[in-house]
């Protein structure tokens, strides 16, 4: 038990914010995805409304905070405590501030408080030195919703045709056994042991809810899938007829798959490579690979530039986004040497998490937050707001993971990524001037808080405490603008996906929410729902050079982690100044990533559809509410994985 003493909130002020009325953004898109993704069944076998859910994530802070203390015989006192939780609740349920998908799922649920903090962490990475050891690190992560960045780069490492007669292994039916398995498996050819076959009969069948984390069962074929892969490639790499480069990218890009079809709370990838190494640009040139098509597109693929040798590629570089949006860029110089761009912080992190915010070491994980400046009415409670989303990641810092390794670098680290979320509607509605000197003075804020946090709890300071995520669902809940990015329309239509036979299907369709059957997946349905932007320009009236500067100015004012950014380009009218760009923007900048407009009407039912002011008022007018009350019989629908500008993770 990682969680042993518990955290409740005033029965009193728990009425009271039971009375309160949620305001989701955009109209009903913001609940819809509250109810499908969030809302969990309580143990009593009822619904969560917003209010529980706020109750149930704060008491699950407070008890992890309340545990700390106690067990390192630390002053606990309930009184302030009790203040501080109703002041989170409070922000929590008016979406000043809210904790990532992950913790609005997990925290404050019995699987954390007995199995440690990985649920709660949005990002890992792990550095491949022994393959067996790392990649089952890394599918552990990711069957827990951890997104996971890592190297393609590794020592020469031997491997070896396992002997015969063959062993059998059993696969226990869960998380644990999946994660061994593959271990078993990799593990044979590092030492040219017995071969290893496995039994898959203990493993519940497909569509079987899971007890514990949560969802339904995939049954064995996934990972079956995944250990007909591994060994395929490790046979392949045994005979000479594969390099390191792809054997490690194929291993992880496999695993990625297999979590993605096989685990209730999806996640994501990325893979970091020199940008000298042809074998890693080209792992997405399917023209050359087309093997790899079933698992390539599982990461996001960035060079890292970690000599001022390594900018002489750039125009190589810059070739490759005019043809397909990859690799992004990340500057390990800026990344060791500063925090905010100018300011010399030393950091050991030489790896990343899948959509590029937060450097990381090997085996580290991060927990991020976001707050809303637009959501919050005043001043104070921005400031309010940014201290309160430091105490909930300081929190998330302090419970240990089921990872010892990982423990030992969080323990020294701490790093946490506080964010903000709707920067683009700041800044239209606000202007450039006041919006960099809230950052400036909300980071300096936020650095005092968590020195006086980790001062309390015996802890050292974070080496990082702020960034820029791109966000995805739980911008959606609040109904702002993405992490940086400006939305892809001012008005447009925003189509969910939601399985045929989920609980919330009955009640969109007589609410009058426009819905086709999904032409790319069975037993999907596709939902419209409008969307008003206000006075927020779209992507396309904003430069590719506008947007850089965008990124420029945040990893200056605020983020001494990193900016996660995908700046769009008009291939037409910008793609030939791609170059130019890269030099002038990468030498000040951590990360980069570029990618092509899509244009409307590229595919069908494509996520973002713009429309007209007419047309947002005509269909919004058809779209009657829902009575919330009447929704039951769901544990949350799985996340997806980071793509593009939004990342749900």
């Amino acid at each position: 038990m990682f969680v042993v003493e518990r955290f409740t909130l005033d029965p009193i002020f728990k009425n009271s914010i039971r009375r309160k009325t949620p305001q989701f953004g955009f109209g009903l898109l913001g609940a819809v995805v509250y109810y499908r993704t969030y809302s969990r069944i309580k143990p009593d076998g009822s619904q969560e409304q917003w209010a529980d859910t706020v109750i149930r994530v704060v008491e699950g802070t407070f008890s992890i905070l309340k545990n700390w203390y106690i067990s390192h015989h630390l002053p606990w006192n309930e009184r302030r405590r009790q203040e501080e939780a109703a002041k989170m609740a409070d922000a929590i349920f008016d979406m000043r501030f809210l904790p990532p998908g992950r913790g609005l799922w997990a925290m404050g649920t019995e699987y954390v408080y007995e199995r440690g903090g990985m649920a709660l962490q949005n990002c890992g990475a792990v550095d491949v030195v022994k393959l067996s050891d790392d990649a089952a690190w890394a599918m552990d992560a990711l069957m827990c919703g951890v997104g996971i960045g890592f190297g393609v780069q590794f020592n020469a490492q031997m491997f070896h045709k396992p002997s015969e007669p063959a062993i059998t292994f059993v696969v226990p039916d869960d998380r644990e056994g999946w994660v061994e398995s593959l271990r078993l498996l990799i593990a044979s050819y590092e030492t040219g042991s017995q071969r290893v076959e496995f039994d898959y009969t203990q493993i519940r069948p497909n569509g079987v809810p899971i007890r514990g984390f949560g969802g339904t069962a995939s049954g064995p074929d996934p990972l079956k899938k995944l250990h007909e892969r591994v060994r395929g490639y490790l046979d392949t790499y045994v005979s000479g007829g594969s390099i390191r480069t792809r054997l490690i990218a194929d291993v992880m890009n496999a695993i990625g798959a297999c979590v993605v079809a096989g685990n209730v709370r999806r996640s994501a990838e990325i893979a970091l490579g020199s940008p000298h190494d042809e074998d890693f640009i080209n792992l997405k040139n399917y023209e050359i690979n087309p093997e790899r098509m079933e698992i390539g597109w599982m990461s996001n693929n960035t060079v890292v530039l970690s000599s001022t040798e390594d900018f002489k590629k750039l125009p190589d570089i810059a070739e490759l986004i005019r043809n397909n949006g990859e690799p992004g860029i990340m500057n390990l110089l800026n990344v060791q040497k500063y925090g905010r761009y100018g300011e010399e912080m030393p950091d050991t992190g030489w790896l990343c998490n899948p959509c590029a915010e937060q450097p990381l070491e090997s085996y580290e994980v991060c927990c991020l937050v976001e707050v809303f400046p637009t959501r919050c009415e005043s001043k104070e409670k921005f400031f309010e707001a940014l201290e309160l989303a430091q105490l909930y990641a300081h929190a998330v810092s302090l419970l240990p993971t089921h990872s010892e390794r990982t423990n030992a670098v969080v323990a020294r680290n701490h790093r946490i990524g506080e964010s903000l979320s709707g920067i683009a509607d700041w800044f239209d509605n606000v202007g450039a001037t006041e919006v960099i000197s809230m950052l400036r003075a909300g980071y300096k804020l936020i650095r005092e808080t968590n020195k006086i946090l980790a001062k309390e709890a015996g802890i050292p300071e974070s080496i990082r405490v702020t960034t820029v995520k791109p966000s995805g669902t739980v911008s959606q809940l609040a109904g702002v603008s993405p992490g940086m990015h400006y939305p892809a329309f001012s008005r447009y239509i925003r189509r969910v996906r939601v399985g045929e036979n989920t609980p919330i299907v009955p009640l969109l369709k007589d609410a009058g929410v426009p819905w086709e059957k999904d032409v790319y997946s069975d037993n999907t349905l596709v939902f419209e729902f409008p969307v008003n932007q206000g006075k927020t320009r779209s992507q396309n009236e904003i430069s590719m050079w506008a947007k850089g500067a965008m990124v420029a100015t945040l990893q200056r004012h605020w983020s001494d982690n990193m900016v996660s950014n995908t700046i769009t380009f008009s291939p037409k009218t910008e793609g030939h100044q791609i170059e130019d760009f890269l030099a002038f923007y990468a030498p000040f900048v951590k990360t980069l990533s570029l990618l092509p407009h899509t244009e409307e009407g590229a595919y069908a039912q494509m996520p973002y559809e713009g429309i007209t002011l007419k047309e947002y008022e005509e269909r919004a007018a058809k779209i009657r509410d829902i009575d919330w009350a009447t929704f039951g019989g769901s544990d949350g629908q799985d996340s997806r994985f980071c793509a593009n500008d939004s990342c749900e993770v």
